[in-house]
């Protein structure tokens, strides 16, 4: 009995009729070349059932990748030069097992090569079939952050080991600082800050962990392990951005904080860095301040509805002071630029202090203050006074003074913009008269408080409907009871039956793509006014509240959540 071809298969999975495989045949066999080319140019069979026939006929797996990336301790294992030239790359590792998808199994050369390197190695593999673009993506991943990584990691130990000998002493030792700026170790932290950049990445985390120093990149608000290094490289990693930031090379004891700019793809990025010392070795945050990303609008950043409203009745007003709260990394400089953007008129005088400047706004007076030479937001706002200024931003209110200086030129005719650590709108008031200003100060001034977080956005390419049932259903009908019957009104939430939640696919591996602000708003009316001045508690504080329409920052996520813009689990997540 003949034994069965890849026509047989094709024939017997449907994707060929049996005249049509009699034809390839013959005209295989008169233009003498490959039956697999014939079936792929004239036969019109996919190339995933011809990958499908050929797994089959070589009794092994056949592997879609479908976007899956690489790990970086799996791509290890496969030189890049071997992978490219006998077309097989790792892709997986299980069970002691490294898979190795290849695209021509038949390739005794290739066999050859992976079994050399298996013996070499002392790792066993299991080979599937995988398609050419597959192969090709996964070859683009030596190329990324992993790949480039690995390659200086791998020139820095072979430099080391010519350069430092195991046996050389304690006085050679400081030799080695000189290396830091040769090439492997300017590559490595090159590569890193590049993809964070690419990646999106708002913050970079370098850290010690026991054996092995972990970068991790945070995205959309989310923490993730970018790579792996040998913890051998974490010295020379943080001498070489503390070379690029000014900071004391030879002090690891204190914490230390700097800033550079580097240039990527065409860009101006600026990176303010914070050293802190640990138990392992010192941690590097880098945040990531692209200035030229531009600025968005309110509606952009998530405000909508009454919270919008609100806080163009409160830009409008022509003096008083508007405080954005929340914690670090809440957003609340993109906001105070989004309203810098509405305000910004050529007959109006504009100058900020900031810390740092994130984005340059044409036409708006910006300084940076530089509190090492003395230069704080207390000093720079005694002479932006002097400055003529029609509105004022303050980056941060961190202390007595500047919340003092603050309160007083909102009294006398500005309107000052400023961000307040607190966890929410209504906390505002008390944190205020904490730092020292009088009640009777803070009543005439305070114009509006903007409480806000950040909620990973869904991917709109591949968000997932799931239907609005059980707990979730409960969860989001108590919120929703919660809501002012003004707001309520507005939105049939008994005809929503169903509510998103993030899918992961190609374009968004997470599932989100960028983040969106969940807003509440407390406007400086006259009733506020009276309460902040007979002490401002905040359950007569909470009434107000309740008398303004007032939705907390959870309750704008739910309406967001019943949008599809957010999902459930992310906004449960932060709130």
């Amino acid at each position: 009995m003949p034994a069965r071809t890849f026509i047989d298969i094709l024939i017997e999975q449907k994707s060929l009729t049996a005249d049509s495989a009699a034809v390839l045949r013959r005209t295989a066999k008169d233009k003498n070349i490959p039956l697999e080319e014939v079936l792929a140019k004239d036969g019109g069979v996919s190339e995933e059932a011809l990958l499908k026939a050929r797994a089959e006929f070589y009794k092994i797996p056949f592997r879609q990748l479908r976007g899956f990336r690489v790990p970086l301790e799996v791509l290890k294992h496969i030189p890049e030069e071997s992978a490219r030239f006998y077309k097989f790359v790792p892709i997986d590792q299980s069970e002691g097992l490294i898979e190795v998808g290849m695209l021509n199994p038949e390739d005794s050369k290739a066999r050859e090569a992976l079994n050399f390197i298996a013996n070499r190695m002392h790792i066993a593999f299991k080979v599937s079939i995988i398609s050419p673009t597959d192969l090709e993506s996964v070859l683009k991943e030596y190329q990324t952050l992993g790949g480039e990584v690995t390659k200086a990691i791998g020139q820095f130990q072979k430099e080391s080991e010519l350069k430092f000998p195991s046996s050389f002493s304690l006085e050679k030792q400081k030799k080695k600082d000189v290396f830091i700026d040769e090439a492997p170790i300017t590559r490595m932290v090159s590569v890193i800050l590049r993809h964070a950049v690419e990646g999106r990445a708002s913050d970079i985390h370098i850290e010690p962990i026991q054996d092995t120093l972990r970068v991790r990149f945070r995205v959309d608000g989310i923490l993730y392990t970018s790579l792996t290094l040998p913890k051998d490289v974490h010295s020379a990693i943080i001498t070489r951005i503390k070379v690029l930031t000014n900071m004391k090379i030879d002090e690891s004891r204190i914490p230390q904080d700097g800033r550079f700019r580097a240039e990527i793809n065409g860009r101006n990025i600026d990176f303010r860095v914070s050293t802190f010392p640990t138990g392992l070795g010192e941690k590097v945050v880098m945040r990531i301040l692209d200035s030229e990303a531009g600025i968005k609008t309110l509606e952009a950043i998530g405000l909508s509805g009454r919270n919008l409203d609100t806080v163009k009745r409160g830009l409008n007003k022509p003096y008083g002071i508007i405080l954005i709260t929340g914690p670090t990394g809440s957003g609340k400089s993109t906001t105070m630029y989004a309203m810098l953007q509405l305000l910004n008129e050529d007959g109006v005088n504009i100058v900020s202090l900031e810390d740092p400047i994130e984005y340059f706004v044409e036409g708006v007076n910006q300084s940076q203050i530089r509190p090492e030479i003395g230069y704080d937001f207390s000093t720079g706002l005694r002479s932006i006074l002097r400055q003529d200024p029609d509105i004022i931003l303050v980056g941060e209110i961190r202390d007595k003074e500047t919340a003092g200086l603050a309160v007083h030129a909102a009294l006398t005719g500005h309107l000052v913009i400023s961000t307040l650590h607190t966890n929410n709108a209504m906390g505002a008031i008390p944190r205020l008269i904490d730092l020292g200003v009088d009640p009777f100060l803070i009543s005439p001034t305070l114009a509006l408080v903007v409480g806000q977080r950040l909620i990973p956005r869904l991917c709109e390419d591949s968000k997932n409907a799931i239907e609005l049932t059980g707990r979730s259903r409960e969860l989001i009908d108590a919120e929703i009871r919660k809501i002012p019957d003004v707001i309520r009104s507005q939105v049939n939430f008994q005809e929503v039956k169903e509510i998103y939640q993030a899918k992961p696919s190609n374009l968004c591996p997470k599932g989100t793509r960028g983040r969106l602000g969940i807003f509440e708003v407390l406007e400086g009316t006259p009733s506020l006014q009276k309460i902040i001045l007979e002490g401002g508690a905040q359950e007569k504080i909470a009434e107000e509240g309740v008398r303004q329409n007032f939705i907390t920052i959870r309750q704008d996520g739910i309406l967001k959540v019943l949008e599809g813009v957010i999902g459930l689990e992310e906004l449960l997540e932060v709130t």
